[in-house]
Protein backbone atom coordinates (compact mmCIF):
# COMPACT_ATOMS: atom_id res chain seq x y z
CA UNK A 1 0.00 0.00 0.00
CA UNK A 2 0.85 3.50 -0.68
CA UNK A 3 1.45 5.97 2.35
CA UNK A 4 1.27 9.74 2.29
CA UNK A 5 3.11 11.54 5.06
CA UNK A 6 0.47 13.92 6.17
CA UNK A 7 -1.44 12.38 8.86
CA UNK A 8 -3.08 13.06 11.91
CA UNK A 9 -3.71 10.28 15.21
CA UNK A 10 -5.15 10.32 18.99
CA UNK A 11 -5.05 8.11 21.46
CA UNK A 12 -5.53 8.08 25.11
CA UNK A 13 -4.78 5.36 27.53
CA UNK A 14 -5.94 4.91 31.27
CA UNK A 15 -5.79 2.66 34.18
CA UNK A 16 -7.46 3.53 37.77
CA UNK A 17 -6.72 7.42 38.16
CA UNK A 18 -4.03 7.77 35.53
CA UNK A 19 -4.01 8.97 31.81
CA UNK A 20 -1.97 9.26 28.97
CA UNK A 21 -3.03 11.15 26.03
CA UNK A 22 -0.94 11.35 22.47
CA UNK A 23 -1.47 13.43 19.75
CA UNK A 24 0.97 12.86 16.03
CA UNK A 25 0.90 14.98 13.36
CA UNK A 26 2.79 14.38 10.49
CA UNK A 27 4.10 15.97 7.11
CA UNK A 28 6.46 15.72 4.26
CA UNK A 29 10.00 15.41 4.79
CA UNK A 30 13.11 14.29 3.02
CA UNK A 31 13.74 12.00 6.21
CA UNK A 32 12.46 10.88 9.31
CA UNK A 33 12.90 13.84 11.89
CA UNK A 34 11.06 12.88 15.87
CA UNK A 35 9.56 16.52 17.70
CA UNK A 36 9.14 15.15 21.15
CA UNK A 37 7.51 17.01 23.69
CA UNK A 38 6.51 15.66 26.86
CA UNK A 39 6.29 16.55 30.58
CA UNK A 40 9.22 16.69 32.42
CA UNK A 41 7.44 13.47 34.82
CA UNK A 42 8.17 11.50 31.43
CA UNK A 43 11.67 12.46 30.03
CA UNK A 44 12.97 8.96 31.25
CA UNK A 45 10.76 7.88 28.10
CA UNK A 46 11.89 9.86 25.58
CA UNK A 47 14.13 6.88 24.04
CA UNK A 48 11.55 4.27 24.06
CA UNK A 49 8.93 7.05 22.74
CA UNK A 50 11.10 7.36 19.43
CA UNK A 51 12.12 3.42 19.25
CA UNK A 52 7.68 3.08 19.57
CA UNK A 53 7.34 5.61 16.80
CA UNK A 54 10.07 4.02 14.39
CA UNK A 55 7.47 0.89 14.20
CA UNK A 56 5.00 2.76 12.28
CA UNK A 57 6.82 5.56 10.49
CA UNK A 58 9.78 6.22 8.17
CA UNK A 59 9.96 9.58 6.65
CA UNK A 60 8.95 12.79 7.38
CA UNK A 61 8.29 15.27 9.64
CA UNK A 62 6.42 13.85 12.97
CA UNK A 63 5.75 15.74 15.91
CA UNK A 64 4.70 13.97 18.94
CA UNK A 65 2.62 15.91 21.90
CA UNK A 66 2.31 13.33 25.48
CA UNK A 67 0.05 14.58 28.54
CA UNK A 68 -0.11 12.69 31.78
CA UNK A 69 -2.35 13.05 34.27
CA UNK A 70 -2.77 11.21 37.40
CA UNK A 71 -6.10 12.39 39.69
CA UNK A 72 -6.12 9.69 42.47
CA UNK A 73 -6.60 11.55 45.57
CA UNK A 74 -4.03 9.21 47.65
CA UNK A 75 -0.90 10.15 45.67
CA UNK A 76 0.41 12.49 48.44
CA UNK A 77 1.57 11.29 51.69
CA UNK A 78 3.13 13.02 54.48
CA UNK A 79 7.08 12.87 55.22
CA UNK A 80 8.70 13.03 58.58
CA UNK A 81 12.35 13.45 58.48
CA UNK A 82 13.64 12.45 61.87
CA UNK A 83 17.11 12.88 61.45
CA UNK A 84 16.19 16.87 61.22
CA UNK A 85 13.36 16.66 64.44
CA UNK A 86 16.47 15.38 66.46
CA UNK A 87 19.13 18.36 65.06
CA UNK A 88 16.70 20.65 65.79
CA UNK A 89 15.52 19.21 69.49
CA UNK A 90 19.66 19.09 70.15
CA UNK A 91 20.08 22.44 68.88
CA UNK A 92 17.26 23.94 70.80
CA UNK A 93 19.12 22.43 74.10
CA UNK A 94 21.90 23.76 73.77
CA UNK A 95 20.06 27.09 73.03
CA UNK A 96 18.75 26.40 76.76
CA UNK A 97 21.86 25.68 78.32
CA UNK A 98 23.94 28.36 76.75
CA UNK A 99 21.84 30.78 77.78
CA UNK A 100 20.56 29.09 81.10
CA UNK A 101 17.28 29.64 80.41
CA UNK A 102 14.37 26.51 80.42
CA UNK A 103 14.33 24.41 77.79
CA UNK A 104 9.99 24.37 77.13
CA UNK A 105 10.78 23.08 73.76
CA UNK A 106 7.76 20.77 73.08
CA UNK A 107 6.64 17.98 70.09
CA UNK A 108 4.75 20.21 69.01
CA UNK A 109 6.93 22.70 68.30
CA UNK A 110 9.89 20.79 66.25
CA UNK A 111 6.86 19.70 63.98
CA UNK A 112 6.54 23.12 62.68
CA UNK A 113 10.21 23.04 62.15
CA UNK A 114 11.28 23.50 58.60
CA UNK A 115 11.35 20.56 56.93
CA UNK A 116 10.55 18.54 59.56
CA UNK A 117 7.15 17.43 58.15
CA UNK A 118 6.18 17.87 54.45
CA UNK A 119 3.81 16.45 52.25
CA UNK A 120 5.10 14.83 48.92
CA UNK A 121 3.64 12.85 45.72
CA UNK A 122 3.94 9.43 45.88
CA UNK A 123 6.02 7.55 43.63
CA UNK A 124 4.47 6.76 40.51
CA UNK A 125 5.72 3.39 39.54
CA UNK A 126 7.77 3.86 36.36
CA UNK A 127 6.90 0.43 34.56
CA UNK A 128 3.04 1.15 34.72
CA UNK A 129 3.60 4.72 33.39
CA UNK A 130 5.49 3.33 30.76
CA UNK A 131 3.01 0.60 29.88
CA UNK A 132 0.45 3.59 29.66
CA UNK A 133 2.80 5.84 27.38
CA UNK A 134 3.25 2.56 25.18
CA UNK A 135 0.05 1.95 24.56
CA UNK A 136 -1.09 5.28 24.32
CA UNK A 137 1.68 5.84 21.56
CA UNK A 138 1.09 2.80 19.23
CA UNK A 139 -3.07 3.68 19.58
CA UNK A 140 -2.04 7.22 18.28
CA UNK A 141 -0.17 5.74 15.49
CA UNK A 142 -1.87 3.17 14.43
CA UNK A 143 -4.38 6.12 13.46
CA UNK A 144 -1.94 8.18 11.76
CA UNK A 145 -0.78 5.58 9.94
CA UNK A 146 -4.25 4.59 8.95
CA UNK A 147 -4.62 8.49 7.62
CA UNK A 148 -1.70 8.45 5.84
CA UNK A 149 -2.73 5.35 3.93
CA UNK A 150 -5.83 7.10 3.27
CA UNK A 151 -4.22 10.58 1.85
CA UNK A 152 -1.71 7.72 -0.13
CA UNK A 153 -4.57 6.06 -1.88
CA UNK A 154 -5.65 9.48 -3.15
CA UNK A 155 -2.21 10.84 -3.74
CA UNK A 156 -2.25 7.70 -6.31
CA UNK A 157 -5.19 7.49 -7.58
CA UNK A 158 -4.75 11.11 -8.79
CA UNK A 159 -0.82 10.38 -9.90
CA UNK A 160 -1.86 7.19 -11.70
CA UNK A 161 -4.71 9.08 -14.02
CA UNK A 162 -2.03 12.33 -14.41
CA UNK A 163 0.28 9.20 -15.78
CA UNK A 164 -2.32 8.01 -18.57
CA UNK A 165 -2.78 11.32 -19.65
CA UNK A 166 0.94 11.70 -20.13
CA UNK A 167 0.94 8.40 -21.77
CA UNK A 168 -1.41 10.14 -24.84
CA UNK A 169 0.36 13.18 -24.83
CA UNK A 170 3.75 10.67 -25.66
CA UNK A 171 1.32 8.61 -28.08
CA UNK A 172 0.79 11.41 -30.20
CA UNK A 173 4.33 12.84 -30.37
CA UNK A 174 5.61 9.43 -31.00
CA UNK A 175 2.93 9.39 -34.25
CA UNK A 176 4.01 12.48 -34.82
CA UNK A 177 7.28 12.72 -35.24
CA UNK A 178 7.95 10.50 -38.28
CA UNK A 179 6.22 12.96 -40.29
CA UNK A 180 7.92 16.04 -38.80
CA UNK A 181 11.31 14.03 -39.91
CA UNK A 182 10.16 13.15 -43.77
CA UNK A 183 9.29 16.88 -43.45
CA UNK A 184 12.57 18.64 -42.43
CA UNK A 185 14.39 16.07 -44.50
CA UNK A 186 12.15 17.29 -48.12
CA UNK A 187 12.75 20.67 -47.04
CA UNK A 188 16.53 20.85 -46.22
CA UNK A 189 16.89 18.67 -49.13
CA UNK A 190 15.62 20.85 -51.29
CA UNK A 191 17.27 23.60 -49.89
CA UNK A 192 20.71 21.73 -50.66
CA UNK A 193 19.49 21.59 -54.31
CA UNK A 194 19.34 25.37 -54.48
CA UNK A 195 22.21 26.07 -52.81
CA UNK A 196 24.68 23.53 -54.33
CA UNK A 197 22.92 22.31 -57.03
CA UNK A 198 24.02 18.86 -56.02
CA UNK A 199 21.89 15.60 -57.37
CA UNK A 200 24.12 13.15 -55.15
CA UNK A 201 22.82 14.12 -51.08
CA UNK A 202 23.34 11.73 -48.25
CA UNK A 203 20.18 10.95 -46.74
CA UNK A 204 21.47 9.80 -43.90
CA UNK A 205 23.09 13.26 -43.01
CA UNK A 206 19.66 14.90 -43.52
CA UNK A 207 18.19 12.97 -40.63
CA UNK A 208 19.75 14.93 -38.02
CA UNK A 209 18.80 14.30 -34.49
CA UNK A 210 17.86 17.76 -34.42
CA UNK A 211 14.49 16.65 -34.73
CA UNK A 212 14.45 12.89 -34.30
CA UNK A 213 13.03 12.39 -30.47
CA UNK A 214 12.73 8.62 -31.15
CA UNK A 215 15.32 7.50 -28.29
CA UNK A 216 13.64 10.09 -25.80
CA UNK A 217 10.44 9.23 -25.85
CA UNK A 218 10.97 5.60 -25.53
CA UNK A 219 12.85 6.66 -22.28
CA UNK A 220 10.40 8.95 -21.44
CA UNK A 221 7.38 5.90 -21.89
CA UNK A 222 9.63 3.76 -19.89
CA UNK A 223 9.58 6.12 -17.16
CA UNK A 224 5.99 6.33 -16.95
CA UNK A 225 5.43 2.72 -16.66
CA UNK A 226 8.36 2.28 -13.73
CA UNK A 227 6.36 5.25 -11.90
CA UNK A 228 3.01 4.04 -12.53
CA UNK A 229 4.28 0.12 -11.51
CA UNK A 230 5.79 1.33 -8.03
CA UNK A 231 2.35 3.27 -7.53
CA UNK A 232 0.63 0.02 -7.76
CA UNK A 233 2.88 -2.22 -5.82
CA UNK A 234 3.25 0.99 -2.81
CA UNK A 235 5.87 0.32 -0.30
CA UNK A 236 7.95 3.59 1.04
CA UNK A 237 8.62 5.03 -2.89
CA UNK A 238 8.36 8.69 -2.24
CA UNK A 239 12.60 8.94 -2.75
CA UNK A 240 12.83 6.03 -5.81
CA UNK A 241 9.41 8.24 -7.42
CA UNK A 242 11.26 11.71 -7.09
CA UNK A 243 14.35 9.80 -9.27
CA UNK A 244 12.16 8.61 -11.73
CA UNK A 245 10.35 11.99 -12.06
CA UNK A 246 13.39 14.07 -12.67
CA UNK A 247 14.45 11.76 -15.49
CA UNK A 248 10.92 11.85 -17.04
CA UNK A 249 11.61 15.88 -16.93
CA UNK A 250 14.88 15.43 -18.38
CA UNK A 251 13.44 13.58 -21.84
CA UNK A 252 10.86 15.78 -21.94
CA UNK A 253 13.20 18.72 -22.13
CA UNK A 254 15.32 17.36 -24.62
CA UNK A 255 12.28 16.07 -26.67
CA UNK A 256 10.90 19.79 -26.49
CA UNK A 257 14.50 21.24 -27.02
CA UNK A 258 14.84 19.13 -30.79
CA UNK A 259 11.44 20.15 -32.42
CA UNK A 260 10.57 22.84 -33.72
CA UNK A 261 6.90 21.48 -34.74
CA UNK A 262 3.93 23.46 -32.97
CA UNK A 263 1.91 20.53 -32.21
CA UNK A 264 4.75 18.47 -30.95
CA UNK A 265 6.01 21.31 -28.81
CA UNK A 266 2.21 21.58 -26.73
CA UNK A 267 2.47 18.21 -26.28
CA UNK A 268 6.04 18.61 -24.75
CA UNK A 269 4.69 21.33 -22.80
CA UNK A 270 1.96 19.70 -21.58
CA UNK A 271 4.13 16.97 -20.06
CA UNK A 272 6.83 18.94 -18.37
CA UNK A 273 3.80 20.83 -16.78
CA UNK A 274 2.09 16.90 -15.76
CA UNK A 275 5.86 15.75 -14.83
CA UNK A 276 5.73 19.05 -12.53
CA UNK A 277 2.58 18.19 -10.99
CA UNK A 278 3.62 15.25 -10.54
CA UNK A 279 6.78 16.07 -8.70
CA UNK A 280 5.02 17.90 -6.12
CA UNK A 281 2.69 15.37 -5.23
CA UNK A 282 5.26 12.57 -4.54
CA UNK A 283 7.28 15.00 -2.39
CA UNK A 284 4.39 13.83 0.16
CA UNK A 285 4.64 10.12 -0.06
CA UNK A 286 6.35 8.12 2.21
Amino acid sequence: MLKSMTGFGRFEASEGDRKVTVEIKSVNHRYLELGIKVPKKLNFLEGDIRNELKKYVERGKVDVFITYENQGEGNECVRYNPTLAREYFECYARISEDLGIENDVRTSYIMRSPDVITIENEADDEEIIKSLVIKAIDGAAERLVETRIAEGERLKTDLIKKLDGMVLNVQFITEKSPIIVEEYKEKITTRIHELLEETQIDEARIAQDKVCVDEELVRLDSHIKAMKEALINGGTIGRRLDFIAQEMNREANTTLSKTSDQEISDKAIELKTDIEKVREQIQNIE
